[in-house]
Protein backbone atom coordinates (compact mmCIF):
# COMPACT_ATOMS: atom_id res chain seq x y z
CA UNK A 1 0.00 0.00 0.00
CA UNK A 2 2.95 2.49 -0.87
CA UNK A 3 2.74 5.62 -2.27
CA UNK A 4 4.34 4.49 -5.09
CA UNK A 5 3.47 5.85 -8.98
CA UNK A 6 1.11 4.27 -11.24
CA UNK A 7 2.69 2.76 -14.59
CA UNK A 8 -0.01 2.46 -17.20
CA UNK A 9 -3.06 1.43 -14.35
CA UNK A 10 -0.19 -1.17 -12.69
CA UNK A 11 1.02 -0.25 -8.92
CA UNK A 12 5.51 -0.05 -9.40
CA UNK A 13 5.67 -2.90 -7.09
CA UNK A 14 3.33 -5.28 -8.04
CA UNK A 15 5.04 -8.71 -9.83
CA UNK A 16 7.37 -8.32 -12.90
CA UNK A 17 4.66 -10.17 -15.14
CA UNK A 18 2.33 -7.45 -14.67
CA UNK A 19 4.67 -4.57 -14.92
CA UNK A 20 4.60 -2.96 -18.62
CA UNK A 21 7.53 -3.26 -20.53
CA UNK A 22 8.38 0.26 -22.81
CA UNK A 23 9.52 0.05 -26.02
CA UNK A 24 11.82 2.70 -26.33
CA UNK A 25 12.57 2.00 -30.09
CA UNK A 26 9.24 4.07 -30.80
CA UNK A 27 9.27 6.57 -28.73
CA UNK A 28 10.93 9.84 -29.81
CA UNK A 29 11.67 13.33 -28.28
CA UNK A 30 10.57 16.60 -29.78
CA UNK A 31 13.19 18.28 -31.81
CA UNK A 32 13.47 22.02 -31.52
CA UNK A 33 14.98 23.88 -34.97
CA UNK A 34 17.07 26.73 -34.79
CA UNK A 35 17.48 29.10 -37.82
CA UNK A 36 20.09 30.95 -37.55
CA UNK A 37 20.34 34.46 -39.41
CA UNK A 38 20.93 34.60 -43.52
CA UNK A 39 24.23 36.65 -43.92
CA UNK A 40 26.15 38.20 -47.50
CA UNK A 41 28.12 35.55 -49.46
CA UNK A 42 31.42 36.67 -50.47
CA UNK A 43 30.51 37.10 -54.29
CA UNK A 44 27.82 39.52 -53.07
CA UNK A 45 29.85 41.69 -51.06
CA UNK A 46 32.20 41.95 -53.90
CA UNK A 47 30.04 42.68 -56.17
CA UNK A 48 28.64 45.59 -53.67
CA UNK A 49 32.02 47.13 -53.49
CA UNK A 50 32.34 46.98 -57.19
CA UNK A 51 29.40 48.96 -57.75
CA UNK A 52 30.39 50.99 -54.73
CA UNK A 53 33.43 52.10 -56.27
CA UNK A 54 32.09 52.58 -59.82
CA UNK A 55 29.56 55.19 -58.40
CA UNK A 56 32.43 56.81 -55.95
CA UNK A 57 34.76 57.24 -59.13
CA UNK A 58 31.49 58.85 -61.52
CA UNK A 59 30.83 60.91 -58.16
CA UNK A 60 34.65 62.17 -57.64
CA UNK A 61 34.86 62.99 -61.67
CA UNK A 62 31.65 64.65 -61.56
CA UNK A 63 32.60 67.27 -58.55
CA UNK A 64 36.53 67.08 -60.18
CA UNK A 65 34.75 68.38 -63.84
CA UNK A 66 32.43 70.97 -61.82
CA UNK A 67 35.08 72.39 -59.72
CA UNK A 68 37.46 72.92 -62.63
CA UNK A 69 34.75 74.63 -64.28
CA UNK A 70 34.07 77.24 -61.63
CA UNK A 71 37.66 77.82 -61.63
CA UNK A 72 37.66 78.95 -65.32
CA UNK A 73 34.74 80.52 -64.77
CA UNK A 74 36.67 82.51 -61.69
CA UNK A 75 39.61 82.99 -63.44
CA UNK A 76 37.84 84.47 -66.51
CA UNK A 77 35.79 86.91 -64.67
CA UNK A 78 38.77 88.54 -62.90
CA UNK A 79 40.67 88.31 -66.16
CA UNK A 80 37.80 90.50 -67.80
CA UNK A 81 37.44 92.61 -64.88
CA UNK A 82 40.98 93.59 -64.82
CA UNK A 83 40.95 94.36 -68.75
CA UNK A 84 37.88 96.75 -67.80
CA UNK A 85 39.51 98.46 -64.67
CA UNK A 86 42.23 99.23 -67.24
CA UNK A 87 40.23 100.90 -69.88
CA UNK A 88 37.84 102.72 -67.56
CA UNK A 89 41.48 104.20 -66.25
CA UNK A 90 42.41 105.11 -69.76
CA UNK A 91 39.40 106.46 -70.49
CA UNK A 92 39.19 108.90 -67.86
CA UNK A 93 42.94 109.99 -68.38
CA UNK A 94 42.28 110.68 -71.95
CA UNK A 95 38.91 112.26 -71.07
CA UNK A 96 41.24 114.55 -69.06
CA UNK A 97 43.46 115.30 -72.18
CA UNK A 98 44.70 118.74 -71.89
CA UNK A 99 46.58 120.66 -75.28
CA UNK A 100 49.37 121.31 -72.94
CA UNK A 101 52.97 120.76 -74.11
CA UNK A 102 56.09 120.02 -71.83
CA UNK A 103 59.19 119.85 -71.34
CA UNK A 104 61.56 116.80 -71.22
CA UNK A 105 64.69 115.87 -69.47
CA UNK A 106 66.67 117.37 -71.86
CA UNK A 107 65.08 120.80 -72.26
CA UNK A 108 63.47 119.94 -75.85
CA UNK A 109 59.52 120.57 -76.44
CA UNK A 110 57.14 117.40 -75.99
CA UNK A 111 54.10 117.42 -77.60
CA UNK A 112 50.75 117.63 -75.57
CA UNK A 113 50.36 114.01 -76.38
CA UNK A 114 53.07 111.90 -77.93
CA UNK A 115 53.03 108.19 -79.34
CA UNK A 116 55.58 105.84 -80.30
CA UNK A 117 55.43 102.49 -80.87
CA UNK A 118 57.98 100.88 -78.93
CA UNK A 119 59.75 102.75 -75.63
CA UNK A 120 63.42 103.16 -75.72
CA UNK A 121 64.62 104.23 -72.48
CA UNK A 122 63.66 103.21 -69.07
CA UNK A 123 61.08 106.35 -68.30
CA UNK A 124 60.03 106.37 -71.58
CA UNK A 125 56.28 105.94 -72.94
CA UNK A 126 54.88 104.30 -75.99
CA UNK A 127 51.45 106.98 -75.10
CA UNK A 128 52.24 109.89 -73.11
CA UNK A 129 49.82 112.85 -72.55
CA UNK A 130 49.15 116.15 -70.02
CA UNK A 131 46.03 115.44 -68.28
CA UNK A 132 44.26 118.20 -66.09
CA UNK A 133 44.46 117.48 -62.40
CA UNK A 134 42.86 114.68 -60.24
CA UNK A 135 39.96 115.53 -57.85
CA UNK A 136 40.36 116.27 -54.25
CA UNK A 137 38.24 115.41 -51.23
CA UNK A 138 36.81 119.24 -51.23
CA UNK A 139 35.97 119.19 -54.95
CA UNK A 140 39.42 121.00 -55.86
CA UNK A 141 41.46 119.95 -58.68
CA UNK A 142 45.30 119.20 -58.66
CA UNK A 143 47.81 120.26 -60.57
CA UNK A 144 48.08 118.90 -64.50
CA UNK A 145 50.20 115.93 -64.51
CA UNK A 146 51.75 114.07 -67.27
CA UNK A 147 50.86 110.38 -67.86
CA UNK A 148 52.12 107.21 -70.03
CA UNK A 149 51.70 104.00 -71.02
CA UNK A 150 53.59 101.29 -71.96
CA UNK A 151 54.02 97.29 -72.76
CA UNK A 152 57.01 96.12 -70.86
CA UNK A 153 57.53 92.12 -69.67
CA UNK A 154 54.40 91.42 -70.28
CA UNK A 155 52.32 93.54 -68.32
CA UNK A 156 51.07 97.26 -69.16
CA UNK A 157 52.46 100.03 -66.95
CA UNK A 158 51.48 102.89 -65.66
CA UNK A 159 54.02 106.32 -65.55
CA UNK A 160 53.31 109.33 -63.54
CA UNK A 161 55.37 112.57 -63.61
CA UNK A 162 55.25 114.78 -60.45
CA UNK A 163 55.49 117.73 -62.75
CA UNK A 164 55.01 119.09 -66.10
CA UNK A 165 58.18 120.41 -67.22
CA UNK A 166 60.82 118.25 -65.68
CA UNK A 167 63.79 118.51 -64.05
CA UNK A 168 67.14 116.80 -65.82
CA UNK A 169 66.66 114.05 -63.26
CA UNK A 170 63.56 113.79 -62.82
CA UNK A 171 62.04 110.32 -63.10
CA UNK A 172 58.52 108.82 -63.44
CA UNK A 173 56.83 106.68 -60.44
CA UNK A 174 55.58 103.32 -62.75
CA UNK A 175 52.82 101.56 -61.71
CA UNK A 176 51.66 98.27 -63.07
CA UNK A 177 47.60 98.44 -64.89
CA UNK A 178 47.42 95.21 -65.96
CA UNK A 179 49.18 91.71 -66.46
CA UNK A 180 49.50 89.23 -69.27
CA UNK A 181 49.86 91.40 -72.20
CA UNK A 182 51.58 90.45 -75.20
CA UNK A 183 51.26 93.31 -77.31
CA UNK A 184 49.98 96.98 -77.18
CA UNK A 185 49.40 98.85 -80.43
CA UNK A 186 48.71 102.36 -81.18
CA UNK A 187 46.86 104.15 -84.25
CA UNK A 188 45.95 107.95 -84.40
CA UNK A 189 43.60 109.52 -86.87
CA UNK A 190 44.75 112.20 -88.43
CA UNK A 191 42.42 115.34 -89.99
CA UNK A 192 43.06 114.03 -93.15
CA UNK A 193 40.92 110.63 -91.87
CA UNK A 194 43.32 108.24 -92.00
CA UNK A 195 44.89 106.18 -89.38
CA UNK A 196 48.91 106.61 -88.12
CA UNK A 197 51.54 104.37 -86.55
CA UNK A 198 52.43 107.73 -84.40
CA UNK A 199 52.31 111.12 -82.89
CA UNK A 200 52.54 113.83 -84.24
CA UNK A 201 52.97 113.72 -87.72
CA UNK A 202 56.00 115.82 -89.20
CA UNK A 203 55.36 119.70 -89.00
CA UNK A 204 51.96 119.20 -87.01
CA UNK A 205 51.25 121.89 -84.15
CA UNK A 206 53.01 120.51 -80.84
CA UNK A 207 49.60 120.90 -78.96
CA UNK A 208 47.76 119.40 -81.37
CA UNK A 209 45.93 115.57 -80.73
CA UNK A 210 44.73 113.53 -82.97
CA UNK A 211 40.85 112.85 -83.57
CA UNK A 212 40.76 109.60 -82.09
CA UNK A 213 43.12 107.00 -80.73
CA UNK A 214 42.64 103.37 -81.20
CA UNK A 215 44.09 100.80 -78.37
CA UNK A 216 44.99 96.90 -79.17
CA UNK A 217 45.44 95.02 -76.72
CA UNK A 218 46.73 91.12 -77.19
CA UNK A 219 46.34 89.30 -73.83
CA UNK A 220 48.41 86.11 -72.63
CA UNK A 221 45.41 83.90 -73.62
CA UNK A 222 44.82 84.91 -77.06
CA UNK A 223 42.10 87.49 -76.78
CA UNK A 224 42.61 90.96 -79.04
CA UNK A 225 40.43 93.59 -77.48
CA UNK A 226 40.57 97.20 -79.28
CA UNK A 227 38.98 100.46 -77.98
CA UNK A 228 38.75 103.75 -79.82
CA UNK A 229 38.61 106.94 -77.79
CA UNK A 230 37.44 110.44 -79.17
CA UNK A 231 39.59 113.40 -78.10
CA UNK A 232 38.41 116.12 -76.65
Amino acid sequence: MGNGLWVMGVKPDGPASQRPVFDFTHYSLPITHHHSAKGFTLVELLVALTIFAVMSIAAYRGLSTMLDARARIEMENHKWRNVALFFTRLENDLDAFRKRPVRGTSDLPLPALSGNAIAVGEDDAQLAFTRGGYSGQEGNLSAPQRVGYRLRHGRMEMLSWAILDQAPLSRPEVYQALGEVTRFELRYLDPAGNWQQQWPLPGQPVNQPPGALEISLTLLSGEVVKRVFALP
